[in-house]
């Protein structure tokens, strides 16, 4: 392994120790000035590669950062992705023990689950959703294991697009009829509503989030493929998580999803 390899090892293996033992660490574009994106996702690479020798198994990707909203507080102006394995994935109504996280944070989003394989980089919004069997919402937890969410794009993409947990809904077929980009998601907390938004917010139309998705992925020589989980990414700003509150996302025509923190 060269120099360069064994520095994406190194940082891919940090951040498994700050995830493991809550201690966070400094972002990674402070300890390594000049930190690409393309070596961000090298090192998201290593660390998923070291999770899959441990016996985790690649269910999927999320797409992160796709609204305005969210880019605005994260002070970004385009997307990351990140891997979504088989330990990370939970039904409705599961229970999360807040003190496992860092600074654990919750957006709702319109994900998918596709039927085919989806290949870049020549993908239109017609295949992605012709690729699409079921669709479904989710909670995202995501989480830092940085001291702050004060992170450029190249950190978050290092940290795996900041993904620590999904919960997912119940998953129904994709009717044609559907028009998701006008979908409204209401996320509540304790039954308040606390945030809204629209399947529009995620880059105009959620399924373009598979269409960048499968175009980035093919610049590592990978692609889509049936079976795949697809999270499209937050119709809002993302909510803090506190212990003792329920978290719920409903909509129109997919089933709610609920998460509780304990």
């Amino acid at each position: 392994m060269d120099e360069q390899g064994q520095q994406w090892r190194f940082a891919a293996e940090a951040l498994l120790a700050a995830e493991r033992s809550r201690v966070p660490m400094a972002p990674l574009t402070t300890r390594l000035p000049g930190l690409s994106l393309e070596d961000a996702y090298r090192i998201q690479a290593a660390a998923v590669a070291r999770r899959i020798a441990g016996g985790a198994r690649v269910v999927g990707h999320k797409v992160g950062v796709t609204s305005r909203a969210m880019q605005e507080q994260m002070g970004v102006d385009e997307p990351d992705s990140g891997v979504l394995l088989d330990g990370m994935v939970l039904p409705s109504d599961s229970e999360l023990v807040r003190s496992d996280f860092l600074s654990p944070r919750v957006e709702a989003e319109i994900a998918f689950r596709l039927g085919r394989d989806l290949q870049g980089p020549d993908v239109c919004v017609d295949a992605a959703r012709d690729a699409v069997s079921e669709v479904f919402l989710a909670l995202e937890v995501i989480d830092t294991r940085f001291t702050s969410w004060r992170i450029a794009l190249a950190d978050s993409v290092a940290d795996n697009a900041s993904c620590a947990r999904v919960v997912t809904g119940a998953m129904v077929p994709l009717d044609a009829v559907w028009d998701l980009a006008g979908e409204q998601l209401v996320v509540s907390v304790d039954g308040t509503a606390v945030a809204t938004g629209e399947g529009r917010d995620v880059l105009g139309d959620p399924f373009r989030p598979l269409v960048w998705l499968a175009s980035r992925l093919s610049e590592f020589g990978a692609s889509l493929r049936a079976g795949d989980l697809v999270l499209a990414g937050a119709v809002h700003a993302s909510l803090p998580l506190a212990s003792g509150t329920t978290v719920r996302a409903s909509s129109p025509h997919l089933p709610p999803v609920l998460l509780h923190i304990v």
